[in-house]
């Protein structure tokens, strides 16, 4: 198994230049302060925002930082870790050699979502259902799939499916935003599409797409969980509590996310949270 702890150290040293190193300030000494480490994944940033936009209402001074997931789970593992939480953990199965690595080092506080599936989709009106159909389809494909990030779980399941079918294709990597543009282009042609995909995501709701079949069932159905470091709970207890409580129905998510999607990142979430304060709120 690739040692995801080395690997993890080296890249974490580069990104702690960039943003990990300044994680102490503080706006005012009263200020309780809440980091959290969030992928670039629709629903991670999504739910990052809303947490910080509702944090800040009860006067904690927030911090998000944007990291690989093996960084997060890395960063989090350790003694002094400079960051608090992580609220899109993919388990038990997506993210499972980083919770094999790190996993004893850190507290998983409850689950947000359940039932999040992963897998290769496809626009609704490509003729075929089925993984096993690809290889005959290479040409209207040109022997890719879209996927996203190298560190994202998906992309390790997707290699796996590569090699488990046998498919005479390359997983292009990109990120969740080219991913989806690449889907949009290709819809609004009506041409041939192939991308890594996963629920929730909002561009189920945008666009009309469907799962490909997965008969050797290679892709895994896990819920999404917040995992933070030791001693979180303990240093602070409020700011704990919300995230313990923190539940979101398919509906709310994928309205949430679409919030954040049209308006931007913060002014996305702020709005979503006015509109649905009483649910917010009642898990402080």
């Amino acid at each position: 198994m690739i040692n995801l702890k080395k690997i993890s150290g080296l890249l974490l040293a580069a990104a702690m230049v960039f943003g990990l190193g300044s994680c102490n300030s503080q706006k005012g000494n009263d200020a309780v302060k809440v980091t959290i480490l969030y992928p670039n994944w629709s629903e991670g940033i999504a739910m990052s925002h809303l947490a910080k936009v509702a944090l800040e209402a009860d006067s904690f001074e927030v911090e998000l930082i944007n990291l690989e997931p093996g960084l997060i789970f890395g960063e989090l593992s350790k003694e002094n870790s400079k960051g608090d939480v992580f609220l899109d953990a993919w388990l038990p199965h997506t993210h499972a050699p980083y919770w094999e690595d790190y996993g004893d080092d850190l507290v998983m506080m409850g689950k947000i979502f359940e039932g999040g599936t992963t897998g290769l989709v496809v626009p609704s009106y490509v003729p075929i259902n089925s993984i096993e159909e690809l290889n005959a389809h290479k040409e209207q494909f040109d022997g890719e799939i879209i996927g996203i990030g190298s560190g994202a779980g998906i992309h390790a399941a997707t290699l796996k499916a590569i090699d488990e079918y046998e498919l005479d294709f390359e997983q292009i990597t990109s990120s969740g935003p080219a991913m989806v543009a690449s889907i949009q282009k290709a819809v609004r042609d009506e041409s041939w599409i192939v991308a890594t995909g996963w629920k929730p995501h909002y561009k189920w709701a945008n666009f009309d797409l469907k799962y490909l079949e997965d008969p050797k069932g290679v892709y895994p159905t896990d819920y999404i969980g917040i995992v933070s470091r030791k001693g979180f709970e303990e240093d602070k207890p409020e700011a704990a509590r919300f995230f313990k409580n923190f539940k979101l129905s398919e509906e709310q998510l994928y309205a949430l996310m679409d919030a954040v999607d049209k308006n931007g990142e913060e002014a996305g979430a702020k709005a979503w949270y006015n509109a649905n304060k009483a649910l917010v709120d009642g898990w402080k």
